[in-house]
């Protein structure tokens, strides 16, 4: 039995996104939810363009 939690991108429909969505990592998907956060927070964003 496992206690992983999925992370927000569990609700992604991309292949990929999925890949990650037990990441311990709270990932967001691109969108205004997580700029809006970075400048509420004053922090930069981390990109990742992948690497499968």
């Amino acid at each position: 039995m496992t206690d992983k939690k999925p992370n927000r991108l569990i609700h992604e429909n991309s292949p990929y996104l999925l890949q990650h969505a037990y990441n311990p990592v709270d990932w967001f998907p691109w969108g205004t939810e997580a700029f809006q956060k970075a400048e509420r927070e004053s922090k930069a964003v981390f990109l990742s363009i992948g690497y499968s």
